[in-house]
């Protein structure tokens, strides 16, 4: 695909869309400021665009997305930069998107259960306006305190109470689209139910910003669980610790959470935090249980249940959390598992999943092919979705072996999960990392009607080109 040069007329056409201070050039921009659109966290990766546009209307996007579409200009969209793919990098450089002014939570409806939002909302300023009303947002990625609702849209974010609650896609009623000629649409409708032609709605959602601009969103909620329990449970074995999450479901129990932490996972994330945690010797793992409901005697007795199923493992002393501090703290350190990882070396995520039952062979898998090629990994994840987020460390590793001998030990990681009936990625994406391995997951005819479809809704390929295929 053939793109056109970024000329002076259009940053004109676009200072006179947005006003100059919303049109961002590298020569008159702060070098940090303009670098940061360039970078997400996604290893150490930089691609600066050719411009940055700040837009804060839909018309405003309109306008640029019909300019790009008939000048041939590519154009990246851009939410917080959180993400773990490369999906929102600009990498034919371009049009930089960024959503940061769409951040209005523009109704909750406490009636209907409903919430009108602009993409550019902080996931969990969203679910605190929500709950300020007694009303329940679940999807809560471990960046859920910076990243933007839209870039949970773009993966289809899952975070730990996916497991009871589900991910993203399954809150999404209704979508404000901008395509990529400047028209404007609906996808569907303000209703529970839907089944009037395609379901154009859930398309969208998981389609790593390739199809089209979000630009409002229709949420369903759910009422707020007023109780919870939390406990920290200490395994000796990590083997056992991923099998006893299959477990604990088959025993009648679904966590509002259900979390695996190897051993390094929790020392490097508590170390980072500066939270003390006791780590006896013989601990290699541990699982973070939460359940939730709004009848707090009920929850206690679901607590016995777990109890029960875990005196058939070898575990340490089971920590209850009895306090909203100690229950807040050990969240923290689950969420900071990634932060610490990159504060202690480079690395790779690999967000693999899996049938939860398989997550033990999942788990061996991925340590029997670390050792064959040499490379350190640290583990953690949602196990009770089967999603574990495999953290390749670089350490010594020369640029050789970390840029071109990974590849294969991926690959074969890859080629574990699809044969334990699972998938390349559970809620990171595609994006631009996971890209060369797309075709282990999916047969050529899946791909095909892929690009089918990218080229019904963009005809020209200047949205987000050169990510997913």
């Amino acid at each position: 695909m053939q793109f056109n040069a970024l000329t002076p007329e259009l940053v004109s056409a676009f200072e006179h869309i947005l006003s100059s201070a919303h049109v961002l050039l590298p020569q008159h921009t702060e070098a940090d400021q303009y670098e940061a659109y360039g970078r997400d966290h996604t290893e150490d990766f930089h691609f600066p665009p050719d411009v940055v546009l700040r837009p804060g209307t839909t018309e405003e996007v309109s306008a640029i997305m019909r300019l790009c579409h008939e000048h041939r200009v590519p154009v990246t969209a851009r939410g917080a930069g959180t993400g773990l793919s490369g999906a929102a990098l600009p990498i034919h450089k371009g049009v930089l998107l960024s959503m940061e002014r769409f951040n209005k939570i523009l109704k909750i409806d406490e009636q209907n259960l409903q919430a009108t939002v602009e993409p550019g909302v902080v996931t969990e300023v969203f679910q605190n306006a929500v709950k300020e009303v007694g009303l329940f947002y679940p999807p809560d990625p471990a960046s859920k305190g910076s990243c933007f609702l839209g870039g949970n849209l773009s993966q289809s974010s899952g975070g730990p109470k996916a497991v009871k609650y589900g991910t993203t896609r399954d809150y999404v009623l209704n979508l404000q689209v901008v395509l990529p000629n400047g028209d404007v649409i609906w996808t569907g409708a303000n209703t529970l139910k839907y089944a009037t032609g395609y379901n154009l709605t859930q398309l969208m959602v998981g389609s790593e910003g390739t199809l089209g601009i979000i630009t409002r969103v229709v949420f369903r909620l759910l009422p707020y669980p007023q109780h919870n329990v939390l406990m920290l449970v200490p395994f000796r074995q990590e083997a056992e610790a991923a099998q006893a999450v299959s477990a604990v479901f088959r025993a009648g129990i679904i966590p509002s959470g259900m979390e695996f932490m190897e051993r390094e996972a929790i020392a490097w994330s508590s170390d980072y935090l500066k939270i003390p945690l006791t780590l006896p010797e013989d601990i290699t793992a541990h699982l973070l249980i939460e359940l939730d409901g709004q009848d707090l005697e009920q929850l206690y007795k679901e607590a016995e249940q777990v109890y029960g199923v875990l005196e058939h493992y070898d575990v340490g002393e089971i920590l209850l959390a009895d306090t909203a501090g100690q229950k807040d703290d050990l969240w923290r350190i689950r969420r900071n598992i990634g932060n610490s990882v990159r504060y202690n070396s480079v690395y790779k995520e690999e967000d693999t999943v899996v049938p939860r039952a398989e997550l033990p062979t999942l788990l061996k898998g991925v340590k029997e092919i670390g050792r064959r090629y040499g490379f350190k990994s640290v583990c953690y994840g949602h196990a009770g979705d089967g999603n574990l987020h495999v953290n390749i460390i670089r350490g010594e590793l020369s640029d050789e072996q970390w840029n071109v001998g990974l590849r294969e030990p991926i690959s074969e990681i890859f080629e574990l999960c699809v044969k334990l009936g699972g998938t390349i990625s559970g809620e990171h994406g595609i994006g631009l990392v996971q890209k060369p391995y797309l075709h282990i997951a999916l047969k050529e005819a899946n791909l095909n009607l892929m690009r089918g479809i990218k080229q019904v809704f963009d005809p020209h390929g200047i949205l987000n080109p050169g990510k997913i295929f």
